[in-house]
């Protein structure tokens, strides 16, 4: 049996919720790129991680999803691009204390291929050096995410899976009349079989919606494939109040829809956009209750 299928055989686990916000809760400034306090305020990084766990997080992620080496370029910082990847693994090692699984964040370059900005063999060494970097600093496993390119996607997943570490690739739905299509226009379906073919070991969705619509989402995917499916939903749906964005579910009614996508046969379940510690605590108890039930 695999490492991966050993962190399953036990039933699905819970995932960690939004670090931007959390990040930003500690200090971080508007327009500051997050990932750079790998190596500026560890201290305040190891906080949010630990507060996951605390809350009862099975799996943490890493501060590092913006740290490929083409988005780092954008604040004069490619040449940090694997002390960032490494100190992020490190810190959300520490913050896990044994008792959680680390997996690392690969977020999108922010470019678009079809433009012809980039090349894919640019993009493709861009995911490969980030890559390699969180997996030489010991994370159990990868996680692409927030991805609404196929393309982008195959090109990070092939860079990912050259570690040998498992690999999740995981997709924004957040357009069409469901929220049931990337950007890019592409589907659930669409992602399982970039998933499945590309050899990843989960397939899923994060961010661009609240839990509800994530239902059809994990159906499709389930359908689709075989893969184990991972989720991590919005708190809802966010709206600008005074200024500020708000996400329209408290921690309760989030964790009782997002409990009800462990009950659809999802394998990981989060929260992203608008969720914090006290979310993952919320879930943390329902889904104990569902597998006690």
């Amino acid at each position: 049996m695999s490492r991966f299928r050993e962190w399953l055989a036990a039933g699905p686990l819970v995932t960690d919720g939004a670090w931007g916000t959390e990040l930003h809760k500690r200090g971080l400034a508007a327009g500051e790129t997050p990932d750079v306090w790998n190596l500026q305020h560890p201290e305040r990084v190891e906080e949010v991680g630990t507060a996951y766990r605390e809350a009862g997080s099975q799996v943490i992620l890493t501060n590092t999803f913006r740290s490929n080496p083409m988005t780092l370029a954008g604040c004069g910082l490619a040449g940090d691009t694997e002390a960032i990847n490494r100190a992020g693994v490190a810190i959300s090692r520490k913050a896990a204390a044994g008792k959680a699984l680390v997996f690392a964040s690969i977020g999108p370059t922010g470019k678009l291929l079809m433009t012809g900005d980039v090349t894919e063999e640019e993009v493709r060494r861009a995911f490969s050096m980030q890559a390699a970097a969180l997996a030489g600093a010991g994370a159990d496993a990868l996680l692409i995410e927030t991805m609404s390119d196929l393309s982008e996607a195959r090109l990070a997943l092939a860079a990912a899976c050259e570690t040998g570490l498992p690999v999740i690739v995981s997709f924004a739905f957040d357009s069409g009349r469901k929220h049931d299509r990337t950007m890019m226009g592409a589907t659930p379906e669409d992602a399982a079989r970039v998933a499945v073919e590309g050899g990843a070991s989960a397939v899923g969705a994060n961010c661009g919606a609240g839990p509800a619509a994530f239902a059809e989402i994990c159906r499709r995917m389930r359908a689709a494939c075989g893969l184990p499916v991972w989720l991590k939903p919005n708190a809802g749906m966010p709206s600008l109040v005074a200024g500020e964005v708000l996400y329209s579910e408290s921690a309760e009614k989030f964790a009782a829809s997002a409990a009800g996508l462990l009950g659809m046969g999802a394998s990981f379940v989060g929260g992203c956009c608008g969720t914090s510690p006290e979310f993952i605590r919320a879930l943390a108890k329902r889904a104990a209750t569902c597998a006690s039930g």
